[in-house]
């Protein structure tokens, strides 16, 4: 089990959105340090955080943030990229842009910290998912959130042994910038990050953060179509 209060926790994409909400609500519930990683620092706006620079596709920029933040016990892997591509029309190098932030940007950075959370006595890790890690509805973004659903999984084998517990978050739409003009229901931040830190406390192997992400993980037990309806048409 992971005690919030008193943990130093490193949140990528700590700027904005989900990562800014769990930077406040560490803070909230006693954290120690929370360093918030954002490309660009200054972005960082939480009056106690600590700004890092972190570009999380970068080893160099890893290298570099890890060897700042030697005290860290509680990382967590939220900074993501929304490219959607199409597998058939759009650019290769696209989907590879998707998979590079998404599912080998948490690899390299949890790699670098793993024996820095190791050395301070063990701690945990969330990875932040989505429902469409389940679902094939955005192109490279579903794909690459699948990959690292699995990424995840193995992980959590990975470093059981090693002291290290490994949470899932999964989401759907969030009323953040990124869903500006999506017109359907949408979580909160500061409601999803709540969730995310209960889960962690409580050693959660998985966070389903919404209606919409626990009725998708029911339905993984079903036939293809019933969660794909067009293939029945």
């Amino acid at each position: 089990m992971t005690t919030i209060e008193g943990s130093v926790a490193l949140v990528t994409g700590g700027s904005r959105g989900i990562g800014r909400a769990l930077v406040a609500a560490l803070y909230e519930r006693g954290a120690k340090k929370v360093y918030a990683t954002a490309r660009d620092p200054r972005t960082v706006t939480h009056p106690d955080a600590v700004p890092l620079a972190l570009e999380v596709g970068d080893p160099a920029s890893v290298a570099a943030a890890a060897e700042q933040a030697q005290d860290v016990t509680l990382l967590i892997n939220n900074a993501g990229a929304s490219v959607n591509a199409n597998f058939l029309d759009a650019p290769v190098e696209d989907v590879r842009r998707e998979f590079e932030t998404n599912f080998y940007g948490p690899l390299l950075v949890t790699r670098a910290f793993v024996p820095v959370i190791e050395r301070n006595g063990g701690g945990h890790i969330l990875n932040v998912h989505s429902v469409l890690s389940w679902i094939g509805l955005a192109g490279s973004y579903s794909a690459s959130k699948a990959a690292l659903w699995s990424q995840t999984n193995s992980l959590r084998l990975d470093l059981k042994p090693r002291g290290i517990e490994v949470t899932g978050l999964h989401v759907g739409y969030v009323d953040t910038d990124l869903t500006a003009n999506i017109d359907a229901p949408k979580s909160t931040p500061e409601g999803v990050a709540a969730q995310a830190l209960d889960g962690i406390e409580a050693g959660a192997y998985e966070v389903l953060a919404d209606d919409i992400s626990r009725q998708v993980k029911a339905g993984l037990s079903a036939d293809v179509s019933a969660l794909y309806p067009q293939l029945a048409a």
